[in-house]
């Protein structure tokens, strides 16, 4: 891995200290022109009490990962970014292992952003789609 992908990571893995990232156990992973990929344990802690993957801890994978990618992707010193909308379909339940987030960029707008983030397994079975928009608001 390049020097310049190792810095972002580390930026983002550093970011998520004593947070819900932190709680969840998100680790980024790889990132791309325009990518983001974060991956998050499957265990108790993120089970619905049937013992399979809560869809609000995938939804909360999901915007992690776009999120943070619009705050990268765009210029994160001067603007703070926020999920206004997202949307997820489920598709796959997964008991244990562990799930990848890739946000891809469908539209980078100066003001609005547009993420497509499929949830897959490590044999790269789709677990989830989601759609994320995100804004980014000036820094004051």
């Amino acid at each position: 891995m390049d020097e310049y992908k190792e810095k972002i990571l580390k930026v983002c893995n550093e970011s998520s200290k004593n947070t819900l990232m932190e709680t969840l156990q998100i680790e980024f992973i790889d990132v791309g022109p325009d990518y983001l990929v974060a991956k998050m344990p499957v265990n108790p802690r993120v089970h619905q009490p049937d013992g399979v993957l809560h869809g609000g801890a995938t939804v909360a994978l999901a915007e992690t990962v776009g999120s943070t990618a619009s705050y990268i992707f765009l210029d994160g010193q001067k603007v703070f970014v926020r999920g206004i909308e997202i949307a997820a379909n489920h598709v796959k339940s997964i008991r244990e292992g562990e799930v990848f987030a890739k946000a891809v960029i469908v539209h980078k707008g100066s003001t609005t952003q547009l993420w497509d983030i499929k949830i897959t397994d490590a044999d790269d079975n789709l677990i989830s789609v989601c759609k994320l928009t995100t804004i980014a608001l000036p820094r004051k």
